[in-house]
C-alpha cells in the first residue's frame, strides 16, 4: 500500500458522492446562466501581488494565509485565496470595460487557504464567485444579492439567513476611520492586534477574540456613520430586495475577511453549521479595479462555498434527487453478445441516453448486480439464445418486468422509457 494520502486540509470527491458535489454546484450557478453571466476561467495561481494589493495587506488571507512560492523564473506566485481578485485582474488586462458596462461574469473553482483544518473550514475548497464591473447602481446590488438567494432557495435550503450593512465609501469612510482609530487607542490590544488597526481599522471589528469583542461593544459603527449618497444607495438596495421578496437582517458590524468591500456587504449563514456558519457573501468594491492599475470603476460580487452548501443541504437533510449513475445497462451473456453490448452502449450514449456494460467475465449473477449498482432503470440482458432469435430481453427494474425487444429497436426503446 502506498503511504501517499491527500494532503491535511484537503479532501477527495468521489463517487457516489460526487454525484451530490455536482448537483450543488449546478443549482449554484443555474441562476447565473439565466440572468446572462457570461462563464470565465482564470489561472489558480497568479503574480502574488494580484492578492496582496487585491485582497489587502492587513488581512489574514495575505498576511497568514497565502500559499506563496517561487518559480523556477524567480517570480512569486500565488494559489488563489479566492476568485475575485483574479477576475478583475482579467477584466483589466483585457479592456473588458471598453465595452457595454456592466460586464457580468461568473465562475467556478478550486481556493486555498494555509488555516487550521475544522468542520466546513478547509485548505482547499470550492468556489462559485460572481461578478457585475463597471456600474454604481443599487438595482445590481439587489440582483447579485438574489442571484446567490436563488441558488440556494433552488436547493431547498430554510435554515438561512441573509445579513446586510453597508461599508461606506471614499466620501465617508476617511472621518469614521478616524474616529474608530480613536476608539481602538484606548483600549488594551496586543502588538499585533494594533498593527491591523494601523493599516485597517475595520480589520479589528472582524477579529472573533471574545477579550477583544468584549471591548467593542461600543465601537462607532460605519452604518451609523454614512453620507447621504451612500445612505440613499443603501436605502435603494434594500428597497429593491423587499421588491424582490428577499428578507435580511441588519449587520451593523459585519466586515467581512477582504479589504475591498465598500457599501453593500452581505453574507449568507447557515443555522445548521455551529461556528463557521457562512455560507457564501460578497459586497461592492468600488477602488478594487484602481488598486489593481486599472480603471476607476466600481464592482459587485459575491463567493459561495459548494463545501460549505453541501454541509448546509446535509443539515436540512434534503434529497437532492441525484440522478442515478446511468440509465441503461447491458448484460451480454457470451462472447458473440459481448461484441454487440459494446456497439449497442456506443448507440445508447450517441442516443443521448447514459448507459454502460459489464466488463471482465463475470455470469449473470454478477452482472445483474453490477447493473443494480449503476442505478439503472432499464436493463438490456442478451444471450446466445436471444441472439438467434434476433432480440434482447429489456427489463424494467422498479417493477422486475421483462419483455423481448427486436435488436433493431432496442435504441430507440430504451431511449423513449428513459429520455423525457
Amino acid at each position: 500500500m502506498s503511504d501517499l494520502v491527500a494532503p491535511k486540509g484537503t479532501f477527495d470527491v468521489l463517487p457516489p458522492d460526487s454525484a451530490r458535489f455536482l448537483a450543488v454546484r449546478e443549482t449554484l450557478t443555474a441562476p447565473l446562466r439565466r440572468a446572462g453571466y457570461g462563464y470565465v476561467e482564470t489561472p489558480v495561481f497568479e503574480d502574488t501581488a494580484v492578492f496582496a494589493r487585491g485582497v489587502g495587506e492587513s488581512t489574514d488571507v495575505v498576511s497568514k494565509e497565502m500559499y506563496s512560492f517561487t518559480d523556477k523564473g524567480g517570480r512569486s506566485l500565488t494559489l488563489r485565496p479566492e476568485l475575485t481578485a483574479g477576475l478583475m485582474r482579467a477584466f483589466i488586462e483585457h479592456r473588458l470595460y471598453s465595452g457595454a458596462l456592466p460586464v457580468k461574469l461568473w465562475s467556478v473553482g478550486s481556493a486555498f487557504r494555509y488555516e487550521r483544518p475544522q468542520a466546513g473550514r478547509y485548505r482547499h475548497f470550492t468556489q462559485v464567485d460572481v461578478e457585475a464591473l463597471g456600474t454604481d447602481d443599487p438595482a445590481l446590488d439587489a440582483e447579485v444579492v438574489a442571484l446567490a438567494d436563488q441558488g440556494y432557495r433552488d436547493l431547498g435550503l430554510t435554515d438561512y439567513e441573509l445579513q446586510l450593512t453597508s461599508l461606506g465609501d471614499a466620501t465617508c469612510r476617511p472621518q469614521y476611520r478616524e474616529l474608530l482609530t480613536a476608539f481602538l487607542g484606548r483600549l488594551d490590544l496586543d502588538e499585533d492586534t494594533r498593527r491591523r488597526a494601523e493599516i485597517n481599522p475595520l480589520r479589528v471589528l472582524d477579529d472573533k477574540r471574545p477579550e477583544v469583542q468584549a471591548q467593542l461593544v461600543d465601537a462607532p459603527l460605519m452604518v451609523d456613520h454614512l453620507s447621504d449618497s451612500t445612505r440613499a444607495h443603501y436605502d435603494a438596495v434594500r428597497e429593491h430586495l423587499t421588491d424582490l421578496g428577499i428578507s435580511w437582517v441588519e449587520a451593523p458590524r459585519l466586515v467581512r475577511g477582504l479589504d475591498y468591500y465598500t457599501k453593500t456587504t452581505f453574507e449568507f449563514v447557515h443555522g445548521g453549521l455551529g461556528s463557521q456558519s457562512g455560507i457564501g457573501g460578497g459586497g461592492r468594491y468600488d477602488g478594487l479595479s484602481a488598486a489593481l492599475g486599472g480603471p476607476d470603476v466600481s464592482g459587485i460580487g459575491y463567493a459561495v462555498g459548494v463545501d460549505r452548501t453541501i454541509l448546509a443541504v446535509q443539515a436540512e437533510g434534503l434529497d437532492l434527487a441525484v440522478a442515478p449513475g446511468v440509465q441503461a445497462f447491458v448484460v451480454p451473456l457470451g462472447a458473440a453478445a459481448k461484441k454487440l453490448a459494446v456497439t449497442l452502449v456506443g448507440q445508447l450514449r450517441a442516443a443521448g441516453v447514459s448507459a454502460d456494460t459489464v466488463y471482465g467475465d463475470r455470469g449473470l449473477k454478477g452482472a445483474m448486480k453490477a447493473a443494480d449498482r449503476s442505478g439503472a432503470a432499464q436493463v438490456v440482458v442478451i444471450g446466445d439464445r436471444d441472439l438467434a432469435e434476433g432480440v434482447g430481453q429489456l427489463k424494467t427494474m422498479a417493477t422486475g418486468e421483462q419483455v423481448p425487444v427486436p435488436l433493431a429497436e432496442l435504441v430507440e426503446r430504451v431511449r423513449a422509457t428513459v429520455v423525457s
